[in-house]
């Protein structure tokens, strides 16, 4: 089995036992797509910066991923990303925290299903292809 078709049953598999959460899952996507952020080396680098390198690298290996608080979450995506997320799903900035810090963990190991970060554009493809499956629920 291929790494997308992988990600495809994972996703699907996440999105089931999901069901309301789409909208906090395509949130965690959008946010690991956003330029700004640089994708998920630049997640990496962002949780690192704020000293939660070992909670980000739990999540990528294939050992037990460490939970997230709402607060952390706050602290490494700031207010004003935060902020756009709970505009965008109609809730205030504590909820949105919250769901992601909810979300986040599973959506960032369904995309390193072998414990690393996939190389040459498949990361990318994983993410269109969760969004597609997110936009259809």
């Amino acid at each position: 089995m291929g790494l997308l078709d992988t990600l495809t049953e994972q996703a699907s598999n996440v999105l089931s036992k999901s069901g309301g959460q789409s909208g906090l899952m395509e949130a965690a996507i959008g946010l690991i797509s956003n330029p700004q952020i640089g994708g998920i080396q630049g997640l990496i680098k962002l949780f690192q910066d704020k000293g939660m390198g070992d909670i980000i690298t739990s999540w990528i290996s294939t050992k037990p991923n460490l939970p997230i608080s709402a607060e952390q979450i706050q602290s490494v995506f700031g207010a004003e990303q935060i902020q756009a997320v709970a505009q965008k799903l109609g809730v205030d900035s504590q909820a949105a925290s919250s769901g992601l810090a909810s979300v986040l963990p599973s959506v960032v190991d369904k995309l390193t299903p072998d414990g690393a970060v996939p190389e040459g554009g498949m990361l990318e493809k994983g993410l269109a292809m969760l969004k597609g499956l997110i936009s259809k629920t």
